[in-house]
């Protein structure tokens, strides 16, 4: 297992910018380092979206890995594994919190708990010829922030859920820990068995749900995530479509 090197900061934009000055300065980063922040003042969502988050009280961290073992066109496998390494974390504390609502994966890397967020993630991967020389795995778990104040549709923290604060440094290294375990699965050629984690998972991953895309509203079932992260859904009539991420949006009753 590669060696992990950890950088504390106290405030900083976004811990991805963070990692990408470093890589433009041609810092030497081998091995896996993980950049973990108290506040973020330029936190960073999907798509240009903003990660809201109080100083102290959550996690927000990202980390840079060299996955030259992994295509391009499956780059996908890396959110994965982080997905999967946030969802296993949380679920264990929740549990012991006697908290149980189901925590799950909803596609391409966010994690739910019931239908509420509490953690999103965003990649940035660097490619030199047909491998990924680095790759930026950006990740905010909501964990012991009280109140909301953003437009984001349905934010909660493991606090909220359990009822008192929780340690973040003992959420942080279950969230390492898994995500490594999942990395080497990968490294050794064993990325089935993260895709068959994945679905299992995977937030709607049975039944008819309504969904909406630029013809509007509509039912479906999810068919299959491809590795490439396309989400295949299974229309009414038996045709399926494959979306890229906000080709796609889950309608979410969270009331």
């Amino acid at each position: 297992m590669e060696q992990l090197y950890r950088i504390n900061l106290p405030v900083v934009d976004s811990t991805n910018s963070f990692v990408r000055d470093m890589l433009d300065s041609r810092c030497d980063m081998p091995g896996m380092t993980l950049v973990v922040a108290d506040s973020q003042t330029a936190g960073r969502g999907q798509q240009g979206n903003s990660w809201e988050s109080e100083t102290g009280v959550n996690l927000l961290f990202s980390i840079l890995c060299h996955p030259d073992f992994t295509l391009p066109s499956e780059q996908f496998i890396l959110s994965q594994c982080m997905a999967l390494a946030v969802c296993g974390a949380v679920r264990e504390a929740l549990v012991a919190e006697d908290v149980t609502e189901a925590v799950s994966v909803k596609w391409p890397n966010d994690v739910y708990v019931g239908d509420r967020k509490v953690s999103g993630t965003l990649i940035e991967c660097d490619l030199l010829g047909r491998v990924i020389a680095n790759c930026i795995i950006g990740t905010g778990i909501n964990v012991n922030q009280q109140e909301f104040h953003s437009d984001a549709p349905n934010p909660v923290s493991m606090c909220q859920l359990c009822g008192h604060e929780l340690d973040r440094e003992t959420i942080l290294d279950d969230v390492m820990r898994r995500f490594r375990l999942y990395y080497e699965d990968v490294r050794r050629g064993e990325a089935d068995k993260v895709r068959a984690e994945y679905m299992r998972s995977l937030y709607w991953r049975d039944g008819r749900h309504h969904f909406e895309d630029v013809r509007g509203e509509f039912t479906a079932e999810i068919a299959g995530i491809e590795p490439t992260g396309h989400l295949v859904l299974r229309f009414d009539n038996g045709a399926s479509v494959r979306y890229e991420f906000k080709e796609v949006r889950f309608l979410i009753d969270c009331h």
